[in-house]
């Protein structure tokens, strides 16, 4: 069988989306349909800018918060744990019974630890010098 490998730091939008379809239709043919929703929260200020947010999905019973946001003015109001609060309800809602986050800052990982999530694994330097931390919660 011949094949070619290609390393390439610019993938066509068509060539990843056949391997996003491809690993989708393997996984629900193995565990079933993971019923995948996107779930955002977004946070205002009085002028309506964007001023906090959450970006993640759910999937498979468990909610992925992939980015969570605060702007620099608005940290240590506690905008992080109203965030996750809100979209925990959300996840529940939608049949979730766990959430999942990682970090490389010290600070918000007090924060997720806080807001009850623990610490299921780490990869030390990862950037360097940090450590990046994987934390799970029941929801």
């Amino acid at each position: 069988m011949v094949v070619s490998i290609e390393v390439t730091d610019r993938p066509t939008a068509e060539a990843l989306d056949l391997i996003g379809k491809g690993l989708t239709s393997f996984n629900e043919a193995d565990v079933g349909p993971a019923d995948r929703r996107p779930l955002a929260v977004l946070v205002h200020d009085a002028d309506q800018s964007l001023v906090a947010g959450i970006s993640g999905y759910t999937a498979w019973g468990w909610l992925y918060v992939q980015w969570l946001w605060v702007a620099e003015e608005k940290r240590g109001q506690q905008m992080a744990a109203h965030m996750l609060a809100a979209a925990e309800k959300d996840a529940r809602a939608r049949g979730c019974h766990g959430a999942y986050i990682d970090t490389f800052n010290p600070h918000a990982l007090h924060v997720y630890q806080k807001a009850g999530y623990t610490v299921f694994g780490t990869l030390p330097n990862f950037p360097p010098g940090r450590t990046r931390s994987f934390l799970s919660k029941d929801l």
